[in-house]
């Protein structure tokens, strides 16, 4: 279990200059402070053709240190020059304060890369034991990297939002659920490693009686390319 002060100890050199984003005075929503990890390993195939393994780690102070962890794969297939499809699975474990449930969720997307930008349109499909119903998540991402210099070293910012088209008795409701903001740095390690290092902001507005939530969280990422074949590069 990680204990709260090393949490904030870990976030808050990063996060105070999010703090001046924040949509809604402090009084009128929840607001907790975590800590995001995540690691990528790109597997080739071929020169189209990769898979994707993940591992995701997240902690918050509201839910007693470990919350959330993610396992999963994503199979990504270059239909053209800018435009990757992909077809994955993830295996959710909710923990600790976590008031979620385990989920088994299938998606699909579509990744574009034009230039600076890059863009994902994603479609989760979520099961939870509490019940035999599907719920359907939409996503939207968009992503700007400014290089600095010559190398890959770079800043950006990045936007998803999250809608939910479909209501399940195990829990989801439909409608606009959430949206995640993300301003960071990417930084090379060696020829075959990525580091994104920033501060995600993530609102989650207040629905049917309960309080608006606002996550302020330091989100660490490592992108490992196996024989260095570079592959769209964005934060989950």
């Amino acid at each position: 279990m990680t204990h709260p002060s090393i949490l904030r100890a870990a976030w808050r050199p990063i996060c105070a200059a999010g703090l001046a984003i924040v949509a809604l005075p402090a009084s009128a929503q929840q607001q907790d402070e975590q800590l995001w990890t995540q690691i990528n390993t790109n597997v080739p195939l071929t020169e189209d053709v990769r898979v994707t393994l993940e591992q995701i780690a997240r902690f918050s102070d509201r839910q007693d240190g470990l919350y959330q962890t993610e396992f999963g794969a994503l199979l990504g297939i270059k239909a053209t020059k800018s435009l990757e499809l992909g077809l994955g699975y993830r295996k959710v474990g909710a923990h600790n304060g976590n008031s979620g449930t385990n989920e088994d969720r299938f998606r699909q997307q579509v990744v574009g890369t034009f230039g600076p930008i890059t863009t994902r349109f994603r479609v989760d499909e979520r099961f939870s034991p509490r019940g035999d119903e599907i719920g359907f998540r939409i996503r939207p991402l968009v992503r700007y990297n400014h290089r600095i210099g010559a190398g890959k070293t770079a800043v950006f910012v990045s936007h998803e939002s999250f809608f939910l088209p479909n209501t399940t008795r195990w829990g989801q409701r439909s409608g606009y659920e959430r949206m995640r903001n993300i301003v960071g740095v990417m930084l090379p390690i060696g020829k075959q490693m990525m580091a994104d290092i920033g501060y995600l902001n993530q609102f989650r507005p207040g629905r049917s009686g309960s309080r608006a939530q606002m996550d302020h969280a330091l989100n660490l990422q490592l992108t490992i390319n196996i024989r260095g074949v570079l592959f769209p590069h964005l934060n989950d």
